[in-house]
């Protein structure tokens, strides 16, 4: 691996900033804080900061952006392919490749022997986290689509955290976003975005577990299940 196009001689001892020069207000502005925080992330990490893509409305905007921003193209753009993906997600996928003219890569999570996985019990446990842990292997930076809007387990998430688990540093520029702004964005610079979301669906995992439902309530329906496993700090 080249080195970063912005080497650090020491890792940070605090979390590093969205603005070296001012802090950000109480309530940050969400277009500033999303550059800001995407020019952080690339500028300090450059090729050793991975943007996890699942093809729905937040990445449509946050590789929008990232693509714009002072060595955004280096970051390494990765998704995790579990076998049971929507095919509007597989549709999605490509219409990012064309628009943004990238290389996406895949950290395979699918079910072994060409068998198809059913439900959570396997896919958004072990296999998902296995995949997730490979695509950071050596990674500095985690760039995230979390926005607190989303729900209680994300209501706190900063803009720039401290993944101490992975002994990295977590970067969620859309933590300040909410549904209306994603939306602005997307229709005012015209992005790809996945058409689930016009069918109802507002948050979009695999098939066979996601259903149509505001919120992150289409996920895992009918159980007591939030999160996917890969924003969640084990102990």
């Amino acid at each position: 691996m080249r080195g970063l196009s912005n080497p650090i001689d020491a890792p940070p001892t605090r979390a590093p900033t969205v603005s070296d020069a001012a802090a950000p207000p109480a309530t940050p502005d969400p277009a500033e804080s999303l550059t800001a925080t995407l020019r952080e992330a690339a500028g300090r990490h450059g090729e050793r900061a991975v943007l996890l893509c699942s093809f729905q409305k937040e990445e449509s905007v946050l590789l929008d952006e990232l693509l714009r921003v002072e060595g955004g193209e280096r970051v390494r753009i990765v998704t995790i392919d579990t076998g049971v993906l929507f095919e509007e997600t597989l549709a999605t996928w490509r219409a990012f490749e064309e628009r943004f003219g990238v290389a996406i890569e895949v950290q395979d999570a699918s079910a072994p022997e060409g068998d198809r996985w059913t439900g959570p019990e396997h896919c958004c446990s072990q296999a998902k986290v296995a995949a997730l842990e490979r695509a950071l292997d050596g990674a500095e930076g985690w760039i995230t689509g979390i926005r607190r809007e989303q729900g209680p387990t994300r209501a706190e998430a900063e803009l720039i955290e401290r993944d101490e688990q992975r002994d990295l540093w977590k970067y969620n520029p859309l933590a300040h976003w909410s549904e209306k702004d994603l939306w602005r964005r997307i229709h005012e610079r015209n992005l790809p975005y996945n058409p689930l979301h016009d069918h109802g669906y507002a948050s979009i995992g695999c098939e066979p577990c996601t259903q149509p439902g505001s919120g992150r309530e289409g996920r895992w329906a009918g159980s007591s299940k939030t999160e996917c496993g890969l924003h969640v700090i084990t102990t």
